[in-house]
């Protein structure tokens, strides 16, 4: 899988820039991105980011109370 050299450096640029922070909101530029309806994403407002990995190809943001955001 040749992208995942890239996947690994936008979770390390990501992680810098944003871990320890709290998530203000989520601009959401396609429907196809969000693959879930429960929690809404609103709930993921307000939390902070504890940390970002990998999972594959996929982006994982993990948030305050057991919440994740895979991208």
């Amino acid at each position: 899988m040749p992208e995942l050299p890239d996947v690994t450096v936008y979770c390390e640029s990501l992680e810098s820039r944003v871990a320890a922070k709290k998530l203000v909101g989520v601009k959401l530029a396609s429907p196809f991105v969000l693959r879930s309806y429960d929690p809404p994403l609103d709930a993921t407002f307000g939390k902070s980011v504890l940390g970002v990995r990998r999972i594959g190809k996929r982006i994982v943001l993990e948030l305050d109370e057991a919440l994740f955001m895979v991208i």
